[in-house]
């Protein structure tokens, strides 16, 4: 059995009640063609990253099935393609990463959003609070600066006579 996933926007135009009839016919559509259909993520209306067909928004379905051969997909593409209800989609085959990392995803075991819990500092000690002494301004350090001159030395030069 192959896994797939195929990913679709719908025009946001669109009311609640034909947006999921929208999605429920691509869900029937793989179900006559002998597909398993493994999970359905309705990720919501979501912001686009640029216009497409002057709209900045689109609702995001997922469907994950398992099919016995790749005939399934280029019917799904087709009628992606035909339906102008759809605004862009993109089908994949998973591999055991990715569906180790969808079944991961759903069971919480990986979030894609995870939540940092701020560390909480108390100081209360009971004891009343007094505001801090000023602190002096700090003297500019003044840094000397010495010139150093080389002094020539000559050494003297010792000659051995010959006897």
């Amino acid at each position: 059995m192959n896994h797939y996933e195929v990913t679709f926007i719908i025009d946001p135009v669109l009311s609640g009640d034909e947006i999921k009839s929208t999605a429920s016919t691509y869900e029937s559509l793989l179900k006559d063609q002998g597909c398993t259909i493994v999970h359905v993520h309705q990720m919501g209306l979501k912001q686009l990253a640029y216009p497409i067909s002057k709209k900045s928004s689109g609702v995001y379905y997922c469907i994950e099935f398992t099919s016995p051969n790749g005939v399934v997909i280029t019917k799904l593409e087709l009628s992606l393609r035909r339906d102008e209800r759809i605004m862009r989609f993109l089908s994949i085959k998973l591999d055991k990463y990715g569906i180790k990392y969808n079944e991961d995803r759903r069971s919480g075991k990986i979030s894609p959003y995870k939540k940092k819990e701020a560390k909480k500092r108390t100081f209360d000690t009971g004891a009343p609070v007094t505001p801090a002494a000023p602190i002096a301004p700090v003297a500019p350090v003044v840094k000397e600066e010495v010139a150093i001159v080389e002094e020539e030395i000559i050494a003297p030069v010792i000659v051995q006579e010959e006897e």
